[in-house]
């Protein structure tokens, strides 16, 4: 334990000089730290390429300049440029390609455009209230990349897909006991406004917590808006529950 221990606070070590001394090269060229051709964006550019050429090693078989790969069917085929748009602005990458065209990266698949982080920024700010032309405006404030209002839409809207499907899974026939609870957020319908979401938990059979749906209200719901509530529950498979109100 004690040797994992020292290993780990050299690597920490090593790690903190490798940066001060990436700083001091980077000051003494005029390096920017961020921005287009900044340290963080040569830094990235290479950790990606790197990546993506450990991919392409573990595709075709062997490693870059290797003599082993002649003759095996398949072999790298240079690169191809492609700029893709991260946290600190967009980057431009060389990927590696191969004879058959099979080469399948995982680190950015193909056609991808923008790494994951950007989704969850977009996210992020779209549910703090932002329009689409606020979002794309922050991104080329912010990191000087160009997120346009329909890329914008494609993400939100793709995770509103994913949130229906959510909503409409089967669920147990039976919750011992349903708690029903609301949390007010502010919603966007014309003007930001709060808005109670009512949150239906079900106790599965095993004692496990599980959000069976989430329902928006305007503070003054009625018998019909329970019913509807607790039809849509039994309509997914719900048969016996026993209700607390919380």
């Amino acid at each position: 334990m004690s040797e994992t221990l020292a290993a780990v606070a050299k690597d920490a070590v090593d790690t903190k000089k490798l940066a001060e001394q990436l700083l001091a090269q980077a000051k003494e060229q005029g390096i920017d730290l961020v921005g287009p051709g900044g340290l963080l964006n040569q830094l990235t550019k290479t950790v990606l390429e790197t990546a993506l050429e450990a991919e392409m090693t573990e595709h075709v078989g062997y490693e870059k300049h290797d003599p082993a790969g002649r003759g095996t069917g398949n072999s790298r085929n240079g690169t191809r440029s492609k700029t893709v748009i991260t946290e600190i602005g967009p980057v431009g990458i060389e990927v590696p390609r191969d004879t058959n065209s099979s080469f399948d990266p995982k680190i950015v698949k193909k056609r991808q455009r923008r790494l994951s982080g950007v989704d969850e920024i977009v996210l992020s700010l779209t549910a703090k209230g932002l329009t689409t032309g606020e979002v794309s405006a922050h991104f080329a404030e912010i990191y000087g990349a160009s997120v346009s209002k329909d890329m914008v839409s494609t993400i939100t809207e793709k995770v509103v897909a994913e949130m229906v499907d959510w909503c409409n899974r089967p669920l147990d026939r039976v919750y011992p006991v349903l708690f029903i609870d609301a949390i007010h957020v502010k919603i966007r319908d014309g003007q930001v406004a709060n808005r109670p979401i009512y949150v239906v938990i079900g106790v599965t059979t095993a004692g496990e917590r599980d959000i069976l749906g989430l329902w928006a209200g305007d503070g003054g719901e009625g018998a019909k808006f329970w019913l509807q509530v607790l039809t849509e529950l039994k309509n997914r498979g719900v048969a016996d529950v026993c209700i607390a109100v919380c």
